[in-house]
């Protein structure tokens, strides 16, 4: 009697709309994160965390962003995604709790950046990442499949930055665990490029032909690796080599890789769609990013902060949006016809990005000191929309579901 009552609990669970699969659970709460995090920084504590001492509060914001909002996207995308590609059961229910249930205290320390409990949040963040992990690796080792493994990968390597990074912390390396997070950051870039080789072709051509029945766009292969390849090189010698002037020419390598990959949006009118236009956008920000860090690392009269945040905020909340946006509608049985909420998602994450990077770039400098709260307003309000606009239906999918294989 009690194990039938544990299974009709368990399959209770597994029925709730949110834990059918992992991005209709970690989208809404990584968009809830993405929206209070900046708003709670900016005017409850006004870019001073309460309980932090020897670490900056702009590690902790950083590390937030990537490990926190990043992380919680990074879970929805793969669960998801890779049962898709390997044609294997996705994650539901209390595999989906316990994940969320390892990544939220974390968050709770974080946004309080309360040092002394670094050590045990540490231990549940790369539990977190261990168990993605797993979940990535299970449905490649079912179907003995090797042609997703570079996702496993880099989720290891992301544990492992993590790793660094908590135990830069406690030894006090702050210089350490700052390299770490660019490297988590870059980690993620790789992530985006990875991702959008995939994603965009099935964007593109039902931009083309929105009835799905012909696919008239083919990406160029020599792309579809090349730009996550040169990334991975800068990010190896980034950490290896942070005081030689290679890491700068390899920064302007990837630039121009995610440059060059700019022809695959060379589609006529169709660009112009928001779902399009965004993945193209944030892709342009990736170049951006890049060439601004290879110059700085040259000696050009401009910040190496200010190419990180056009990748951390104009590349990657960018993307990521797009994401929520297009797997949003697909998964839960849409077509790609957008609700306003969306196209008004993506015009303030551009705006937000803008504001944040103009002033660095000594453009716009009215908005100088003012540009790190209205962007960190900007940025909420971009997650806050979609979340409203979106959550309908992630709690309310049709009947038939579409990915993005």
């Amino acid at each position: 009697m009690t194990i039938a009552l544990l299974q009709g609990t368990d399959a209770s669970v597994r029925r709730h709309p949110l834990l059918v699969e992992g991005l209709l659970l970690f989208f809404p709460v990584a968009a809830l994160h993405a929206m209070l995090s900046p708003l709670i920084w900016t005017t409850l504590f006004v870019f001073v965390l309460p309980y932090t001492h020897a670490i900056p509060s702009h590690q902790w914001h950083a590390h937030e962003m990537i490990f926190g909002t990043y992380g919680a996207a990074l879970a929805g995308f793969l669960t998801s995604a890779v049962p898709e590609w390997t044609d294997t059961q996705p994650r539901r229910g209390r595999d989906l709790l316990l994940l969320l249930g390892l990544w939220l205290p974390g968050r709770i320390v974080g946004l309080l950046g309360i040092e002394a409990l670094v050590l045990p949040v540490g231990v549940t963040d790369v539990a977190f990442l261990s168990l993605l992990f797993w979940y990535v690796l299970k449905p490649l080792l079912d179907r003995r499949s090797t042609r997703h493994a570079s996702f496993a990968i880099w989720v290891g390597l992301f544990a492992l930055a993590e790793l660094g990074i908590r135990a830069a912390w406690l030894t006090g390396r702050i210089d350490l665990a700052g390299q770490l997070l660019q490297t988590s950051l870059i980690i993620f870039l790789v992530f985006f490029a990875l991702a959008v080789a995939r994603i965009n072709v099935v964007v593109i051509n039902l931009a083309l032909d929105p009835s799905g029945e012909t696919t008239p766009y083919r990406p160029h292969p020599g792309r579809q690796n090349l730009a996550a390849g040169m990334v991975s090189i800068y990010a190896v010698a980034a950490l290896a080599f942070p005081h030689s002037t290679a890491p700068s020419y390899l920064a302007l390598a990837a630039a121009a890789t995610f440059f060059d990959r700019l022809a695959e949006w060379f589609i006529g009118m169709a660009v112009l769609k928001t779902q399009v236009l965004a993945l193209a956008i944030a892709n342009a920000f990736a170049g951006g990013g890049f060439l601004l860090i290879g110059l700085s690392g040259l000696g050009a009269p401009v910040a190496t902060a200010t190419g990180l945040h056009m990748l951390s905020v104009g590349s990657l909340g960018l993307a990521v949006l797009a994401v929520f946006i297009i797997a949003g509608l697909r998964h839960t049985g849409r077509s790609l016809v957008l609700p306003w909420q969306a196209h008004a998602a993506v015009a303030l994450m551009v705006c937000a990005s803008i504001v944040r990077i103009l002033p660095e770039l000594g453009l716009g400098p009215s908005l100088t000191g003012l540009h790190y709260g209205l962007s960190a307003a900007l940025w909420s309000a971009a997650y806050g929309v979609w979340l409203a606009g979106f959550l309908p239906f992630l709690m309310n999918p049709m009947n038939e579901a579409h990915g993005c294989k």
